[in-house]
């Protein structure tokens, strides 16, 4: 594949994941908040914890660190997951109106996303050979393009707010940390709220 055109598709997943995994998640979020669709907020609070897995991959490709790019195919993939695996949820949300506003939206907004994160994941999954280093060239720099941009951005708030400097390394230190914290809530639910509630996503 050729360069430009491999650069303009990964734009394009940037691009469309802000608007799908965090524009329209943040709006319907405070719909339901403002509606008090229990089963829609319980399902999106899931959605958030699961999708801080893309903040910290950002955070470790800001320094560049190769351990992002799995996660770049890890994260969509989960995000699917927690869309569509509470067997309560996905009762509770079948039960609502189907063609009111808010039920419509969030319909949409899910099958939208987990098409779009399902392509998302196969285009990172193309990333995976950076993890044998050349990050700084080819179609691997590509990928930085966009952490870089937003660090930039963060830096400057950070040094307005704090007086303080955000750099890649504390970047990157910040990310390992969540990661540490993902993993370890992924463990606990895997072994300890899994075997014991299943696919019931229970009170949140």
């Amino acid at each position: 594949m050729q360069e430009s055109l491999y650069r303009s598709l990964v734009w394009l997943d940037v691009r469309l994941g802000v608007l799908f995994a965090v524009a329209v998640p943040l709006v319907l979020l405070v719909w339901a908040a403002v509606r008090r669709e229990s089963a829609i907020l319980r399902l999106l609070g899931l959605y958030w914890k699961v999708a801080s897995l893309h903040l910290i991959a950002l955070l470790l490709l800001t320094d560049g660190r190769p351990l992002a790019f799995p996660l770049l195919v890890i994260a969509p993939l989960l995000v699917v997951l927690a869309l569509w695996f509470w067997v309560d949820l996905n009762e509770e949300l079948a039960d609502l109106p189907p063609w009111r506003p808010l039920p419509l939206t969030l319909r949409i907004w899910r099958w939208s996303l987990s098409l779009l994160s399902l392509a998302g994941a196969a285009l990172a999954a193309t990333s995976l050979p950076c993890l044998a280093g050349g990050l700084d060239r080819g179609l691997c720099a590509t990928w930085l393009e966009a952490p870089a941009g937003l660090h930039g951005v963060v830096a400057r708030v950070f040094a307005f707010v704090f007086g303080g400097q955000w750099t890649p390394g504390v970047a990157a230190f910040v990310g390992y940390l969540g990661l540490v914290a993902y993993v370890v809530g992924l463990l606990q639910w895997l072994l300890v709220r899994l075997p014991r509630l299943g696919r019931v996503a229970g009170e949140f």
